[in-house]
């Protein structure tokens, strides 16, 4: 239920993102951004505030994550401000020897695609997180999203 205790609080995010998915792209763009996590619940769900300066323009995105004893699953949803209707589909999955990984069967263009994120290089001050889609079930994976995560010194950001 404490996985995600790594990321609470305030960071400074570097985003890599492909400009076309699954569509032989291979051209990235990168832009600043922050992200600030606050747990719910007691621990048993979270939620953070994403602040995405894209270069063609910033918006806000938040996740959702709720963790089920039961299953000992974390659920995952991302509320992007440009389309706040649609909580979207969660991934859903676990960590294991370090790495968080989550999968999802949604949609892309109207054709069923497998999602992936993955949680790495987890430290006191950094993390990893990256987002795959696949569109033969999981067999190949195209990486079309990074976010590096550092840590920023709360207490001295505001001083």
């Amino acid at each position: 239920m404490n996985d995600f205790d790594f990321l609470v609080g305030h960071w400074t995010v570097r985003h890599r993102r492909l400009k076309e998915r699954l569509a032989g792209c291979t051209e990235w763009e990168e832009f600043p951004g922050t992200c600030s996590l606050r747990p719910l619940l007691d621990g048993q769900a979270n939620v953070d505030d994403n602040v995405l300066e894209l270069p063609s323009g910033t918006y806000r995105a938040a996740s959702i994550r709720a963790y089920d004893p039961a299953t000992t699953l974390w659920s995952i949803w991302w509320l992007d401000s440009r389309h706040p209707h649609d909580l979207g589909t969660p991934v859903v999955g676990a960590f294991k020897s370090g790495t968080g990984t989550f999968f999802a069967d949604d949609t892309l263009n109207g054709q069923p695609i497998r999602v992936r994120f993955l949680w790495t290089d987890i430290a006191p001050s950094s993390a990893r997180w990256q987002q795959a889609f696949s569109k033969d079930g999981g067999a190949t994976w195209e990486t079309n999203w990074i976010m590096e995560f550092q840590r920023v010194d709360f207490e001295r950001a505001i001083s």
